[in-house]
């Protein structure tokens, strides 16, 4: 027997899950509900070994593992010898394993040296993800990220300074309507300073238990439509630099344009042609694609708005969600995105 926790980054699907430690020290990120209603602990080094060794009998000596995930949302905080012990442990049990990944704070990545994460990537870690989430300060402030824009670029420095690789993860409309422009301008300044390897797009949708939804009637949030966070997403890619960073959409069904994917330096002209395609769209066209994309796992494309065939099912069912008031059409999207979100691990979420 051994534990595992409840999330891992979809690149890790086949990767082992390893447990250094238990859910998130922070926790109070308003948008995030993986970890609410459990505390935060720190296994011991021999807890941990414990598992690897179950891990290694139930593998068959562990020769078929190639990669493994560390847990849970901040691994790092652990002390940087107790870290290099474990990893040392991993490759002795795990001989084939070829990448080491694992979740951290931008404050935790701050803290840590340059020189401890060069002993870390020594000792077989080879890539840190990292949750930006945005580089504005109203946004962050907003959301309760419990980071500042100087610790997002130090922390992401201090990781590419050491030869590790770096996964930022953005969220293009956690900063509602009012913050739109800010966010997607002070998140690209962030990126080109940090400059890591993958950015990768988590388009932000919100869980029904959400303490933001108190936000929204009170009147101080106001979600974005699909529309509206293309165009973001449109404006933060414009003023990234072409830089050797592989901006990613197409791990994540949130993203409502998943194909627009690629490194910067060659395929950021592709991104926002494509972009700009969606939002030259009619009304209607755009409504098509949407829905098309929301209902389903099949990935549509966008020449799917000019299919007769599709066409008669579809725009029946829009006009019949229009029939029920202006905004039906967007919340009943919402709804369809919010289907999609993990849920908290206790109905508590305050």
């Amino acid at each position: 027997m051994y534990e595992q926790g409840v999330i891992r980054p979809p690149s890790e699907a086949s990767s082992l899950l390893v447990r250094v430690t238990r859910n998130c020290p922070w926790n109070q990120c308003l948008f995030c509900p993986a970890y609410k209603g459990a505390k935060f602990s720190r296994r011991t080094v021999e807890e941990v070994k414990q598992d690897i060794d179950a891990m290694a009998l139930e593998h068959g000596g562990g020769s078929r593992v190639t990669s493994v995930f560390l847990q849970d949302a901040d691994s790092l905080l652990l002390p940087t010898e107790e870290l290099v012990t474990i990893l040392e442990y991993l490759n002795a049990k795990f001989p084939g394993i070829g990448r080491i990944t694992t979740y951290a704070r931008a404050r935790t990545l701050k803290r840590k040296s340059v020189d401890d994460l060069r002993r870390l990537r020594e000792a077989g870690l080879t890539r840190v993800h990292a949750g930006l989430e945005s580089g504005s300060e109203k946004v962050l402030q907003l959301i309760k990220k419990g980071l500042t824009q100087e610790e997002i670029i130090t922390g992401g420095r201090h990781v590419m300074d050491a030869g590790l690789e770096l996964s930022e993860y953005i969220m293009p409309g956690i900063g509602g309507r009012a913050l739109s422009e800010e966010h997607a301008l002070e998140t690209a300044k962030v990126l080109n300073r940090v400059r890591p390897d993958f950015i990768r797009v988590r388009t932000f949708a919100m869980h029904p238990k959400s303490p933001m939804q108190k936000m929204v009637h009170e009147g101080s949030f106001v979600p974005m439509t699909d529309e509206e966070t293309v165009a973001e997403i449109r404006l933060l890619v414009d003023h990234l630099d072409e830089m050797r960073s592989y901006f990613s959409c197409n791990d994540f069904s949130l993203n409502l344009l998943m194909h627009v994917d690629g490194f910067l330096d060659e395929k950021k002209a592709f991104m926002l042609k494509e972009l700009d395609l969606f939002l030259g769209l009619s009304k209607r066209q755009r409504q098509i694609y949407t829905l098309l994309q929301r209902s389903g796992y099949y990935r549509y494309p966008m020449d799917v708005v000019n299919d007769e065939r599709v066409l008669k099912q579809v725009i029946p069912e829009i006009e019949k969600l229009e029939a029920e008031g202006d905004a039906a059409f967007d919340k009943y999207i919402d709804v369809l995105k919010s289907y999609q979100l993990p849920q908290p691990q206790t109905e508590e979420w305050n």
